[in-house]
């Protein structure tokens, strides 16, 4: 008994130290994995580490790629491409849109990730046949990060670049110019370039004047002075008359004769200036405002007008154009020569240049010039289009200069300026400024001659219409009042016979003169129908008979009944002779 009791102790103590003995190892062999897991870790954590940092050098590697390029040039991506231009819209005075932007795509290449520079050329070239396949290839093969191979694509083909599937091709969203009327108003609003700057015309004006949108904003549309309406009219007319006369060129200007606003204007040849480089250089010269010509017997409207505003000529004054003048080795002679003694009505009226020039010469040298300078004759006219001549003047301005200026030749002018010129004349007498914006009031100008030497001139301009060179251009119920002139042109120091300046000036309505107006002809051809005169009596004058019958309803002007009194008593008093109005100066 006492051995068993002294066992069980024993056994307990056994049974008990067996667990300790059995937990002591357990406990090493988890201390001894833990030792083996532990540079495991720590090459995974490496591992990822590595693998990290080498994601992290190709992402920037990446971003270097598109940024940079991979020869480390220069920056080129869109760094480099100014965002697109915001245009505003042109309008004319009734709201009609005449210019505005859409948005087209265009097409560049990354040439780093071009595959195949002569394939991609071959495959564009044959859904973009304008593109040159050998250029296109030349400019890939230079591998630059950006290259410009065509803009202004149309959707078709946009999808057509698209579907071929050509690594290395993207597109840019652009703005691109559209204009409406094509030709219609091309020398009045010029042309933009590829970038969408204007270079020409409202277009250049617009820059200029830093009228264009800020980022994605636009800015308010502007609006001309221009009608539509007016400008199809007065284009239609003068293209039929160009081929009708065989001209070389033609031009007319339609101005409110108050607000000195330009109402329309066409000078032919002209342009579409969606596709401006289709069109020669000739095309694109705007004769109306930067073309500078002697125009002529036209000229006598402002002679005139001067000498009875200073006073030294009167109205029922007197002339003698029996002979020619003979200035030292000039001689002045009339084209419908009356050889006698000539009223002022009838100097007017018979276009004479003896008694023009006897005029000119009792208004004195200086004070002509000076109201030629008064009226803007002897400088460039101040408008907004960039497209306006430096008139020619003499480089010494003598007695004899101041005869042949005063029937329009040695002094050759823009039509703007002699256009611009007529309205003062026949409004009041107030100067006015041209201008192809609208004008919401009327502007007060300085008085230019008196509102009495104004109406004496508007019944002598009628005077020429219903008894002189111009009856071709009156129209039942709109009367007109003008002025013909007929111009040799000036070549190599002397003037050629047969290749003439054919203008008419003119204001309508005459009753109440509000639109002036000049229609002219760059060497006209006679026809059967003009019995072979390409004078401005058989040309330039029906045309402004047929401009005014088509446009005077559009300006909102009422017919009214030719008054039965059409001069003044001055002129009604003059005694007029019988002549042949066939030749139409």
């Amino acid at each position: 008994m006492i051995g068993r009791r002294n066992q069980a102790p024993q056994r307990g103590r056994i049974v008990l130290g067996g667990h300790d003995a059995i937990a002591k190892p357990r406990l090493a062999q988890a201390a001894q994995q833990d030792e083996a897991r532990k540079p495991g870790e720590r090459r995974i954590f490496l591992a990822v580490a590595i693998f990290a940092a080498c994601f992290s050098l190709v992402g920037a590697r990446l971003v270097e790629l598109a940024i940079v390029g991979g020869d480390r040039g220069p920056r080129v991506a869109a760094a480099d491409i100014d965002d697109p231009i915001h245009r505003p819209d042109i309008v004319d005075r009734n709201g009609e849109v005449m210019a505005t932007d859409i948005v087209t795509a265009s097409l560049y290449a990354d040439g780093r990730a071009i595959v195949d520079p002569e394939d991609t050329a071959r495959q564009l070239a044959s859904v973009l046949p304008d593109l040159n396949e050998r250029d296109v290839a030349q400019k890939l093969e230079t591998e630059r990060a950006f290259i410009w191979l065509k803009r202004d694509l149309t959707p078709k083909q946009q999808y057509a670049v698209h579907y071929l599937g050509l690594p290395g091709l993207g597109f840019r969203r652009e703005q691109r110019r559209v204009y409406p009327n094509g030709h219609a108003s091309s020398h009045i609003l010029g042309m933009v370039n590829l970038d969408n700057h204007g270079i020409a015309g409202i277009e250049r004006y617009i820059d200029k004047a830093q009228l264009l949108g800020n980022g994605s904003e636009r800015s308010a549309p502007v609006t001309l002075s221009i009608d539509s309406r007016v400008q199809f009219a007065l284009r239609d007319e003068l293209e039929k008359a160009q081929a009708e006369f065989k001209a070389k060129a033609a031009v007319g200007i339609i101005m409110d004769a108050h607000t000195g606003e330009v109402m329309a204007l066409s000078s032919l040849p002209d342009f579409d200036p969606n596709d401006p480089m289709a069109s020669t250089d000739d095309a694109r010269f705007n004769r109306a405002t930067l073309g500078v010509y002697e125009l002529g017997s036209v000229f006598k409207a402002v002679t005139l007008a001067a000498a009875l505003d200073s006073g030294k000529v009167r109205i029922d004054g007197k002339f003698d154009a029996t002979e020619p003048i003979k200035f030292a080795r000039f001689t002045i002679h009339d084209y419908h020569a009356q050889k006698r003694w000539l009223s002022v009505p009838e100097v007017f009226m018979y276009s004479s240049n003896i008694g023009t020039a006897k005029i000119a010469l009792q208004l004195g040298t200086e004070p002509y010039r000076a109201y030629l300078r008064r009226f803007g004759l002897l400088s460039r006219p101040q408008i907004e289009l960039p497209e306006a001549g430096d008139p020619l003047v003499p480089a010494r301005w003598s007695e004899l200069s101041t005869i042949t200026a005063s029937f329009g030749q040695g002094i050759a002018v823009t039509p703007i300026q002699v256009v611009t010129a007529l309205a003062a004349i026949v409004n009041g007498g107030t100067e006015v400024k041209p201008t192809f914006l609208r004008r919401e009031t009327t502007p007060v100008g300085a008085q230019l001659v008196s509102a009495e030497v104004s109406k004496d001139m508007q019944a002598l301009l009628r005077l020429v219409v219903t008894d002189g060179t111009g009856k071709k251009a009156d129209v039942p119920g709109y009367p007109v009042e003008g002025k013909t002139g007929t111009a040799e042109k000036a070549v190599g120091g002397g003037y050629a016979q047969h290749r003439l300046i054919s203008s008419f000036l003119s204001a309508f309505p005459a009753n109440n003169p509000r639109y002036a107006m000049i229609i002219m002809f760059d060497e006209p051809q006679g026809s059967k129908e003009t019995y072979g005169y390409a004078t401005a009596g058989w040309n330039a004058a029906p045309v402004t008979a047929r401009v005014v019958k088509r446009v005077a309803p559009l300006l909102g002007i009422e017919p009214v009944g030719i008054p039965q009194q059409q001069q003044n008593d001055i002129i009604r008093e003059a005694k007029f002779v019988t002549y042949d109005t066939n030749s139409g100066d």
